[in-house]
This record gives C-alpha cells, structure tokens and sequence, in this order.
C-alpha cells in the first residue's frame, strides 16, 4: 500500500511529493492515505464521462464508504478517521464539494460561493491533516483551513483554461479575475502561516516547503502579464530547481517561525467561517 500511494502522489502531485521527502514514514503513509482517497474522488468528478456516469459512480464510491466492508482505499481512510476521531461532518463536506462539480456547467458569481467551495475540496483536507497531527487549537484549525483553501484558489487560477474546457467557471476567464484569486490566496498564505508553529516540528517543515512551492505557482502565472501569455504557457509548473531554491528558503521561515504571532483572523471570521460551523467538525 505505501509504494502505491507513493507512486499516485508522485504521478498527480509534483509539488506535494517534493515536500513529503521531509515526512516521517508514518505521517507521508497517513497523508498518502488522505490523498488516495482524495484523488479518487476527483477523478470521478475529472474524467471524461457524461455527466449521468459521474453521477453514478460518485453515489457508488459514497455508499461504499458508508459500509463495513469496501475497497483498501476506502478501508484504510475510514481506519484513519477512526483513529484520529475525524467528525464525519468533515468528510460530508467533501462529499459535497465534489458533487457539486458534477453537473453538465459549474459557474460561481458570487465569492462567497468560490470560499465554500474550496473549503470543501480542500479546507477540509487541512482539517484532516491537523487532526492526524494531533492539533488542539482552534485557531490552528482556521490556519490549516485557510492553507488549503489558499492552495485550491491557486489550482483554480493555474487551470483556468482546463476547467472551461470541462463547463467549470469558477473564475471568470481573464486574467484580471485571475490576478485578483491569486492575491486572495496571497492574504491566505500569509494568515495561514504563524499556525505552522503549531505543528510537530519534523512535520513542519515539509508543510513550509508545500506551503512555499505552491505559492510560487501564483507567482509563476502573474509572470505571464496577460491572458494570452497564460494561454501559450499552458499548465504552468514550479521547475525542480526553483523547488531546491525554496526548500532552502524555508528554513528562513521555519526559523520566523519561533518570533511570529498569532495573525489577524478578520478573513476567516468575516468571509468563511461564518457558512461553516466550525465546532462541529473538530
């Protein structure tokens, strides 16, 4: 099972896998864990089939999750869940963010709807991580949460083009609605960061490096200037030697880390999590 999850990360997660290198084995076989059935519930929403067909196999893979006895994928989530006393709130938030894309045209007008959303395809996924890493606090949680809602609007401004394709507007498509996602995650990023100080110290620095490689991605795509550059450049990747230099440049943080102090929560409190109760997923 580890070399499996080891090579989906691999193939899917560039980024993410870069960072494991700094996981103890026990926590990289719970994150991959986290990431299989994560993936696989993407994949049911990303592939090619029509509409009617995801729907099914996603009413599929649900019911399966729901009973005793299914896939390893499923099984070895649910034993994680168990262990780490996961509120399954949590996981029927994902649920519902991935149906949400199962429909012939996806198309959000209003922020509050792009929040919910990468809440829970992601925010979610930093609630999950927190609790394996045995997280108490409250307003850790909020930091987690933010972390990966920032990652998620930097996918959305790095797939722009990809996702129309597929009916998905989750932005609208030009580069001037991708600068300003991108700067929304920047704020993100940067609340997010004094909550890493929570978090056991070997494990700390491999959420530094995902945090840090990710977020060049947004300043990867704000190179470009302007739509058409962002088209020609297609899926636009952090080069192997850039994630080496911000690697280094994460000890930087690692070391901030000891002086920093809790950051101002007026994001989370006035644009999030005001949908979401946040007592009954932790």
């Amino acid at each position: 099972m580890y070399q499996n999850n080891k090579v989906l990360i691999s193939k899917h997660s560039k980024s993410f896998y870069w960072a494991s290198f700094f996981l103890s084995q026990k926590i990289f076989l719970q994150f991959s864990t986290v990431y299989n059935f994560c993936r696989t519930l993407d994949d049911i929403a990303d592939n090619n089939h029509p509409t009617h067909i995801k729907k099914k196999k996603f009413k599929e893979f649900k019911n399966f999750f729901y009973k005793d006895k299914s896939t390893y994928i499923v099984n070895d989530f649910k034993k994680l869940i168990q262990e780490y006393d996961i509120k399954q709130k949590i996981i029927s938030d994902l649920f519902d963010g991935i149906e949400s894309d199962l429909k012939k045209k996806v198309i959000f007008t209003k922020k509050k709807d792009l929040y919910l959303y990468s809440y829970r395809v992601a925010g979610t996924v930093g609630l999950i991580i927190s609790k394996i890493l045995k997280i108490k606090d409250k307003n850790v949680f909020k930091g987690a949460i933010k972390l990966g809602i920032a990652m998620q609007l930097t996918n959305i401004a790095r797939d722009v083009m990809e996702d129309s394709k597929n009916n998905r507007f989750y932005i609208s498509k030009s580069f001037n609605s991708i600068k300003k996602t991108i700067h929304i995650a920047e704020n993100l990023y940067d609340e997010s960061f004094w909550a890493i100080k929570h978090i056991p110290l070997r494990q700390r620095f491999a959420i530094l490096v995902a945090r840090k490689i990710y977020r060049q991605i947004g300043y990867e795509i704000l190179k470009r200037k302007n739509m058409k550059n962002y088209i020609v450049s297609g899926k636009i990747y952090v080069s192997n030697m850039m994630k080496l230099y911000l690697t280094i440049k994460s000890i930087i943080d690692l070391m901030k880390l000891f002086f920093i102090k809790p950051h101002d929560l007026s994001f989370a409190e006035n644009k999030l999590f005001k949908f979401i109760n946040l007592h009954e997923r932790i």
